[in-house]
């Protein structure tokens, strides 16, 4: 048996670690104890094991945790990934980091590796990391088990104060070191004037007596409550006894340094050697603590408190002090994990002893100084960390982890007396050195990894005086009396010391003392007697030794301490000194042990038998007449020998009962018991273990009276425990610290305790049930019920494993007990009323009955590792129908608590179910009351929750959470889950995929009761919501398919909710940017603080956040940087800021507490940096783990939908597109990107058809718009992937559509809302416009879209095979891919974007440069002509913008444009109003029109865009609006068409009233072309300007010719003036803008640099059919035949004159003619109001070509008068107005050019020598012909005029004549003509 509880199987042996107790003391205590029953219980009680059940606070093998990676989520414009590359490749160069020095991302050092996929090969790998983990990263399975209402912490006691360890190092005097020296060193309080500790000896021998093996290694080990500035440590030394006439001990002090003689160190060494008495010496106080530490020792009650606040030495102005700290404590954490950095301190402040002191005087400060004498005295002092099994401790000597001395705090211990100082109070010079060792090497007294300190052998652990009057209980065996000599007073000087011995009786003198006094050697066995010091030649003699006698274990009066005195000769002999015996003085101990005043004794002359004996008093001979003149002191202290009565007299009488010595009835001893209920606090705690124990006796064996006597005594004592100990827990912790540890069933030596607990504790509860009276002792029994039911259960598991241990084979488990029926009945009966307390006291609302739930609760949880479950399960079900359905809310807590706390066990996961057929009765019950929490809250308290005061509180733990109050259940339900997973998704036991997949079966059914009332769900808030969510992930994550599938094979609503709860998440936890635009966003990690960042996850930050900030702040960062280091570079430079804490956990207390009731945001900013980015990382890791766990959902299910296995929407797959919208439109990590590929390639191959399909298109848009935004990205990772997904989009149109017209629309569309958020254009440095970076890789992305060569490394890099595009899908017979369609594909969208980009461009100047911006605004119309919508926005943009230019006839010209698309989209549809020939007839006014009907139009009914626009009336609309327009331009020929196509429309719909009007309209404008064609002035619409541009400011224009269109009022000098305005602000400094004032052709060479030319030239339009080679000047007007033709051009020309003789003017005869012809892309008017010259051709004329076709002009222009036929005499007046022009410019006399001047130039002299002749024969044909016509003219001249012209044509018919005179001087033939 004894193995059984050391071998492991449930019990563990914790041996006890005897400090205070010396080994050799045994003897005294191995008298017969048998005749002391209670001796034998107390030496028992103090000497066994402590037995610990392993099983009782769970068992929890926790698996490690998977590290968290980086995850990069990236904005458009951020390239983490390769910041991060470049920063990891920086960091490897530097230094090769070691992996302890990496902190871990969250609390506990993970191990780095991903999450552990160990699974067989034939599982799915999943996609990411579980959500769980990453949810809770920092679960902590025993602050979870705290956290339970009633929590049971084990007896992890808090080991107040310090140890300290104090080794003398050496001692050296300025005269030198040859005697030896003696010591003693104890704890003394300078308040209370007494000593703290015994004294622990040390010895000191000059170099030349030591002996190598005895040198003093030994430390003393003492022990504090608090650092407090008046403890100190009190030296003693002394020295052998002066030798009369030899050196005095005055040499150690003297002034001048002298060192001694060597005749005095001979006659010392002789001396030292023969002398074996020593006398005091000198002695020191050292204070421990400066002052400063007073104020807060309170606070220090923690092995974490630093044992000062500083290195610092306080002390008076006198004072030297010398600090060398060889290591910063404050910051060094070397010495933080306590391999035990030590203080060295120099003491150079002793104090010569003068004359007689006592300790009490030490402080007196009238007292004489004391010489201080000139030596230092070198101690090592050392902080030591607490172990679990010292003297005060009582936990077991294992894990510090376990309880709350957590090693992660270690940091923040200073783990040194950061101060040894010299109270400032001291008058004496003193001089203390500090020197700071760090010993990191040496394994002197370091806690080993247990926490236990590592003591050697010879260490001496002074025994603390104050664990006597503490109130705690005695936990050691100690048992010894102090006895302290203080002064002998006598009447003449003697050199006196005593002998002190115990005796056992005074019979014989002769007769040896007992072997009981402590001896000073360490390692030596106990003495027979003890010397003090000599007093040298005193009458007083004063003494300050201490002797420890140890005491027998039952004392008789007989046992008395006698005293001996000697006189000892100081002088040399030839032998040794002898002492001479003067008297003696005894002490009976029985009389004065207790005593703690001072005793005074006589001194007798001689010993006599008997001398104790007051008979014997009178033979005896006294020393100073019989006066008490020796005065002594003594201390007990024992833990057997109780100093009160009634312990005493209870122990008694227990003795004489059990020994059967008293009446059988036992009065007394009931008596006695009951007397217990008056016994002192302080006694009761200290005897508290033996008295339980003996009591627990009486239960077990007594009768029914003693029985009820002693449950009733426990019962009193155990609530005056509870009550009277500072201790605040619900369970206090020595009553713990009994039951867990030293409780153990009385060694199985008897029978088991708790059958009789049970009977006695069950007849109380039944009286009471019945209605008796029992007192008010029965609250009492329910308020410690958790005492005796843990008892009942450890007597139980005691019991189980006595019994079975013998017969279990090595290494199997003890099975369950099964319990005998009638114990079993009494406690179900036992717990039935309980139970039905329990439910009145909720009722009441008493916190008792809350209390005594969870204690009920805790008593089920540990039966259920002890006895068989099924009779566990009588009592939960018990439980569960006694507070079964929806019951008052204070009940449904306790059930809640009851049913959180079974769940806890660790076999939680492998219990049965009430019959073989259920799986898991708990689970189940589990499930449905965490369901009904939910569903049943109630709301007013949610309301006061929401609104109510959040506060902090730190939980014992040190794990912080916001909390109101309590939370709601709502909350709490929630949290119960999480952690009931996390419990099992983290235990080491549940690793193997067969057992996750068990346990996600088990908790399945949730989902089903979730989908079944999904209001429960939506009603929780944000934080439950994401608890809920998390645990529904982690099930579906570890379910099988099989089982998932199930799921979504009820019905299509059901399926449907289910990915309603995915996108719920998918919200939930989406990690959100900084709150700027969508693409605006920078990176999550933007430098900290540079703006705010939205919140990310809920306002109250949730328990997971703040487990995890906990626990990640205890991990300071050290040297080396994380994985993420560049970031951390960023961060570093914060922490050192002053406002900024250090240490990391203080900063989240400072972040938190100042932050109460504030959000989430700003308790985010208020973080420490380290800590901000600790939550960053937390919740990147969370957001992708989530992400991609529901990606890997929709995946599966879109392989069972392809099965046609589920209930869903087979039609739209609406379960699929709504996920993927909600992937595409969250931020989401580069892993998600990566792993969403494969899946979006395998959705598209497995169900392109219905996703391509009409009912999608929304989705479509979506998915188009998301990869067109992804491809903007800076990482190329992400870019690629959007790429890719483009390019699957395409494959899947050309197999579902056959084309890719439709998704062209869509990929329009999407670019077009895209440009709208997507920033295009940046600043470059100058304040210019440039494309920016996103721009550019948009660009490049559409590139890589069409290009075939890189297209298979594109598709490898994402994860695809390389022929996944070109490969043929199932279904499908032949490939349909083309790269041809893919390119023009890309070129359209690249069109858009360049037209995008220069329409941003042109912002700045958009408001002067109208040209430009009605060119953009084209090219926009033109870019997304393939969306109608899109293509009609912009031509209405542009229509807009032409008419605030008044450009009319551009403005109508896209009101055409815009009825034309509507007009075809139409006739495509087979509309019935117009036909192709009204499209033709409207592409001759604007030939943009296309007149091919296509099917475009109807591809583009996207959601929002469409073909339903496209009506017949808004074509009717934008017609009436160009006709409009066309009017306004005086264009009235094309009006004409436009009404002629409305007219079928009203037609059509028989709208005669319109009609009617229409033709009237047609009237109007017929007249006004009649009107524009009779005026005599030419009519003209416009004029045109060829524009040239010659300079590199001009862009893209530079070396471009164009011809504008401008209204006709515009001149020369107008438009020169406009364009010098545009143009000029486009000039920087450096460049200046000059006007090219002529027409001719521009050379480059001529150029300057610097200068930018604008050369302007008007120009005219040249008709359809005009002879452009003729010579004649053109006088331009549309005469007869011209007139109804369309005014449309798209060739100009221009006639530039010049010399050949280099002249820059000259005569006709020298005057060439250079006529240019431009022709333009398009024709005028058109959509814009500049066209560009694509075609410029040129012809030459020569002088008389010039001539004559000047003479021809004139010619045709009066013939053509003359001919022109008139229809009425009506119009003969304007007639004859045009006729005077004409004749008048001809034939007037004044006229002596024209005509003349060509005679003169060509027919005479010497150019006539020079032509031709056949042009001289044309040149004087055309002047004969010329003056035949005007002969003509002037006739019909006087045919028309009336009386008024006759003086004017007798004018016009001499100048004819005298310039025929002339000409006949040239041309003689012409009188003849004429």
């Amino acid at each position: 048996m004894e193995n059984s509880l050391s071998n492991g199987h449930r019990f563990r042996r914790i041996p006890r670690q005897s400090v205070a107790v010396h080994p050799n003391m045994d003897p005294l205590l191995d008298e017969n104890l048998e005749q002391w029953p209670h001796l034998n219980e107390l030496v028992q009680c103090y000497r066994t094991d402590w037995i610990k059940d392993e099983s009782k606070y769970g068992h929890y093998e926790s698996s490690s945790p998977s590290s968290f990676q980086n995850q990069i989520f990236e904005g458009p414009d951020t390239e983490l990934e390769t910041e991060m590359h470049l920063s990891r490749a920086r960091q490897t160069k530097m230094e090769d980091i070691t992996d302890d020095d990496i902190p871990s991302t969250s609390g506990r050092q993970f191990l780095g590796t991903p999450f552990p996929e160990s699974y067989p090969s034939k599982v799915l790998k999943h996609f990411g990391q579980s959500p769980l983990p990453a949810y809770e990263p920092a679960f902590d399975w025993e602050n979870e088990h705290s956290m339970i209402f009633g929590q049971r912490i084990p007896a992890a006691h808090i080991m107040r104060g310090l140890k300290i360890s104090v080794k003398v190092l050496s001692l050296s005097f300025q005269a030198g070191l040859v005697e030896p020296f003696y010591g003693t060193i104890c704890l003394y309080s300078r308040e209370r004037r007494e000593k703290l500790s015994e004294d622990f000896f040390f010895h000191i021998l000059p170099a030349e007596m030591q002996d190598v093996q005895v040198a003093s290694e030994s430390r003393g080990i003492f022990f504090l409550d608090a650092p407090s500035a008046s403890v100190c440590l009190l030296i003693q030394l002394e020295k052998p006894a002066t030798e009369e006439g030899g050196a005095t001990p005055s040499v150690y002090s003297r002034k001048e340094p002298v060192h001694l003689t060597e005749r005095e160190k001979q006659k010392l060494q002789v001396w030292s050697r023969i002398m074996p008495y020593r006398e005091s010496f000198a002695w020191a106080i050292i204070p421990l603590f400066d002052n400063s530490i007073s104020a807060t020792s309170g606070g220090c009650a923690s092995p974490n408190c630093p044992v000062a606040s500083t290195a610092s030495i306080s002390g008076s102005s006198s004072h030297e002090v010398a600090l060398e700290p060889i290591a910063k404590i404050m910051l060094e954490d070397k010495l933080a994990h306590s391999s035990g950095g030590s203080v060295v301190v120099e003491i150079s402040n002793l104090n010569k002893v003068k004359e007689s002191y006592t300790e009490d005087s030490l402080q007196d400060p009238k007292r004489k100084v004391h010489k201080p004498v000139k030596g230092v005295l070198r101690l090592e002092i050392d902080k030591l960390q607490a172990g679990q099994a010292d003297l005060e401790n009582i936990s077991e000597s294992g894990s510090v982890t376990n309880d709350s001395v957590d090693l992660g705090d270690r940091p923040t211990d200073s783990t040194l007396i950061k101060s040894l100082s010299n109270g400032a109070d001291g008058p004496h010079n003193s001089k203390v050195k500090l020197n700071f060792h760090d010993e990191k090497g040496t394994p002197r007294n370091g806690t080993n990894p247990l926490g236990n300190l590592d003591f050697h052998a010879n260490d001496f652990q002074a025994f603390d005086f104050r664990t006597t009057t503490r109130n705690e209980p005695f936990l050691q065996l100690f048992h010894c009396v102090y006895v302290y000599p203080l002064t002998v007073s006598l009447s003449r000087k003697r050199n006196l010391f005593i002998r002190v011995e115990l005796r056992k009786d005074d019979a014989d003198i002769r007769k040896q003392p007992l072997e009981a006094i402590f001896p000073r050697e360490p390692g030596a066995s106990l003495q027979k007697w003890a010397h003090t010091q000599v007093a040298v030649g005193a009458r007083v003699a004063s003494y300050h030794d201490e002797v420890k006698v140890f005491l027998p274990a039952i004392w008789t009066p007989q046992h008395h301490l006698l005293f001996t005195f000697f006189h000892i000769d100081l002088q040399t002999k030839l032998e040794a000194p002898k002492p001479v015996l003067i008297g003696y003085a005894s002490l009976p101990l029985a009389t004065h042990a207790q005593l703690r005043s001072d005793i005074c004794l006589p001194i007798m002359r001689e010993l006599v038998p008997h001398y104790l004996q007051d008979t014997n008093k009178e033979l005896l001979d006294y020393l100073e007449e019989g006066k008490n003149v020796f005065k002594l002191r003594l201390r007990l202290c024992s833990s057997l020998y109780p100093v009160n009565e009634r312990v005493r007299d209870f122990f008694l009488e227990y003795d004489r009962h059990t020994l059967r010595t008293s009446a059988p009835w036992g009065s007394e001893l009931l008596e006695a018991i009951n007397s217990l209920k008056n016994v002192d606090s302080t006694a009761l705690l200290q005897f508290l273990q033996p008295i339980l124990n003996m009591l627990l006796h009486l239960i077990a064996n007594g009768g029914e009276t003693l029985q009820v006597a002693a449950f009733r005594a426990m019962v009193n004592i155990l609530t005056r425990v509870q009550q009277e100990s500072v201790d605040d827990n619900e369970r206090n912790r020595f009553l713990v610290q009994y039951v867990d540890y030293a409780f153990d069933d009385f060694g199985g030596h008897q029978p088991p305790v708790y059958p009789g607990l049970c009977t006695v504790w069950g007849s109380l509860a039944r009286s009471k049930a019945k209605g008796y009276r029992v007192g008010p002792v029965y609250d009492d029994v329910l308020a410690m019920a958790w005492f005796f039911l843990e008892l009942i259960v450890k007597s139980m598991a005691l019991e189980q494993t006595r019994l079975l241990y013998n017969t279990l084979p090595l290494g199997e488990d003890v099975p369950p007990m099964q319990l005998k029926e009638g114990v079993f009945r009494c406690i179900m009966q036992l717990y039935d009323c309980l139970l039905t307390e329990v439910h009145e006291r909720c009722k009441k609302g008493l916190s008792l009955a809350k209390r005594l739930n969870s204690s009920l609760a805790y008593f089920c949880y540990d039966l259920l590792s002890v006895i068989e479950p099924r009779q566990v399960f009588e009592l939960v079900s018990l439980y569960l129908d006694k507070f079964s359905g929806v019951c008052q809310s204070v009940l449904h807590d306790c059930k809640l608590t009851f049913l959180q706390i079974i769940c806890d066990h660790d076999l939680f996961v492998e219990m049965p179910g009430r019959d073989p057929s259920d799986r898991n009765y708990l689970s189940s019950v589990l499930i449905q009351e965490i369901f009904l929490t939910w569903d049943h809250d109630d709301l007013s308290m949610r309301a006061k929750w929401q609104s109510g005061t959040w506060f902090l509180y730190t939980h014992p733990h040190t794990h912080l959470y916001l909390a109101a109050h309590t939370p709601p259940r709502h909350t709490r339900a929630a949290r119960i889950l999480v952690v009931l997973l996390c419990k099992h998704e983290f235990d080491a036991r549940y690793q193997k995929q067969e057992d996750k997949l068990y346990i996600a079966q088990l908790y399945f059914p949730l989902i089903g009761q979730i989908l079944d009332e999904m209001p429960v769900f939506y009603n929780l808030n944000a934080t439950e919501k994401r608890e809920v969510v998390i645990c529904i992930l982690q099930i579906v994550r570890n379910l099988d398919d099989a089982s998932l599938v199930k799921a979504w094979q009820q019905s299509i609503a059901r399926t449907r909710l289910f990915f309603k709860l995915m996108e719920e998440s998918l919200i939930l936890f989406e990690h959100k940017k900084p709150a700027e635009s969508m693409l605006m966003g920078c990176s999550s990690r933007n430098a900290l603080g540079d703006g705010p960042v939205s919140p990310k996850y809920s306002d109250r930050l949730s328990p997971a956040i703040n487990n995890y900030l906990s626990e990640a702040s205890r991990h300071e960062p050290q040297g080396g940087t994380p994985e993420n280091g560049y970031l951390w570079n960023r961060v570093n430079s914060q922490l050192s800021s002053p406002s900024q804490p250090y240490s990391l956990r203080e900063a989240l207390a400072q972040a938190q507490s100042s932050r109460v009731g504030a959000s989430a945001q700003a308790l985010r900013e208020s973080l420490h940096p380290i800590l901000r980015q600790k939550l960053e990382l937390w919740e990147e890791n969370l957001s992708a783990a989530v992400s991609l766990q529901v990606l890997e959902i929709s995946d599966k299910f879109s392989m069972a939908a392809a099965a046609h296995n589920i209930a869903t929407d087979y039609g739209k797959l609406d379960c699929i597109t709504t996920l993927f919208m909600s992937f595409f439109s969250q931020n989401q990590s580069l892993a998600f990107w990566e792993a969403l590929l494969p899946v979006f390639f395998r959705v598209f191959e497995l169900h392109g058809a219905t996703l391509m399909a009409r009912e999608n298109d929304r989705f479509l848009k979506q998915a188009a718009f998301h990869l067109l935004r992804l491809a903007i990205f800076r990482n190329d990772n992400i870019r690629k992937r959007a790429v890719i997904g483009l390019k699957i989009l395409v494959r899947s149109s050309f197999y579902h559509f056959m084309h890719t017209a439709r998704l062209r629309v869509m990929l329009t569309i999407t670019l077009s809302e895209l440009m709208s958020d997507v920033q295009v254009t940046q600043m470059k440095s100058d304040g210019m416009l440039e494309e920016s970076g996103e721009a550019r890789r948009l660009r490049k992305s559409l590139e890589e879209m069409a290009d075939d060569h890189r297209s298979p490394n594109l598709l490898r890099e994402c994860g695809l095979p390389e022929n996944a595009l070109i490969s043929i899908p199932e279904r499908f017979a032949e490939n349909r891919w083309s790269w041809s369609d893919v390119k023009s594909l890309s070129e359209s969208l690249l069109m858009a974007l360049d037209a995008c980009l220069e329409h941003a461009l042109l912002a700045s100047l958009m408001s002067t440069d109208r040209y430009a911006a009605a060119e953009s605004f084209y090219k926009l119309a033109m870019a997304f002509a393939p969306v109608p919508d899109l293509h009609i926005m912009w031509l209405l943009h542009l229509c807009d913008a032409h008419q605030e230019m008044q450009s009319w006839a551009e403005a109508a010209q896209c009101a055409v444009a815009v009825a034309g698309v509507v007009m075809q989209a139409l006739v495509s549809r087979n509309d019935g109003v117009w036909s192709r020939d009204h499209v033709a007839s409207l592409h001759k006014i604007c030939p943009m029109v296309s007149s091919d009907i296509t099917s475009e139009a109807s591809a583009a009914e996207v959601e929002g865009y469409g073909a339903s626009k496209l009506t017949v009336d808004s074509a009717v609309k934008y017609l009436q609006l160009a006709n409009k327009l066309f009017s306004q331009a005086e264009l009235h020929h094309f009006c004409a068409s436009i009404v002629e196509l409305v007219i079928p429309v009203y037609k059509s719909r028989r709208v005669y009233g319109q009609l009617a009007k229409c033709h009237t309209l047609l009237t109007s404008i017929y007249e006004s072309i009649l009107e524009q064609e009779s005026s005599p002035i030419p009519f003209t619409d416009a004029t045109y300007y060829r524009v040239g541009f010659y300079g590199d400011r001009f862009g893209r224009l530079d070396r471009k010719e164009y011809i504008y269109r401008e209204p006709r009022d515009v001149r020369l000098g107008d438009i020169m003036e406009k364009l010098s305005h545009i143009y000029e602000s486009r000039m920087d400094g450096n460049h200046t803008l000059h006007i090219i004032p002529d027409s001719r052709q521009v050379r480059g060479d001529e150029l300057q640099p610097g200068v930018c030319y604008l050369q302007i030239t008007a120009v005219d339009p040249v008709m359809e059919d005009e002879d452009l080679g003729s010579r004649r000047e053109r006088i331009f007007s549309l005469t007869a035949g011209g007139s109804m033709r369309a005014r449309v051009f798209d060739r100009f020309l221009f006639d530039t004159p010049f010399t050949k003789n280099g002249k820059t003017q000259g005569g006709l005869e020298d005057q060439w003619k250079h006529r240019t012809v431009l022709q333009t892309e398009g024709s005028f008017p058109a959509l814009v109001n500049r066209l560009l010259v694509i075609k410029s051709e040129s012809l030459e004329f020569s002088p008389v070509e010039n001539a004559i076709g000047m003479i021809e002009t004139r010619t045709a222009a009066l013939r053509n008068e003359l001919e022109e036929p008139r229809s009425s005499e009506g119009d003969q007046l304007p007639r004859l107005q045009s006729l005077q022009r004409i004749l008048q410019g001809s034939v007037a006399v004044q006229v002596n050019s024209g005509v003349l001047s060509v005679c003169t130039a060509f027919l005479s002299g010497e150019p006539a020598t020079r032509l031709r002749s056949q042009e001289l024969q044309q040149l004087i044909a055309a002047l004969l012909e010329f003056m035949a016509v005007c002969k003509r003219a002037i006739r019909v001249h006087f045919r028309l005029i009336g009386e008024e012209d006759q003086d004017f044509h007798s004018q016009l018919v001499n100048g004819f004549q005298s310039l025929t005179a002339e000409l006949s001087h040239y041309i003689p033939a012409i009188l003849s003509e004429l």
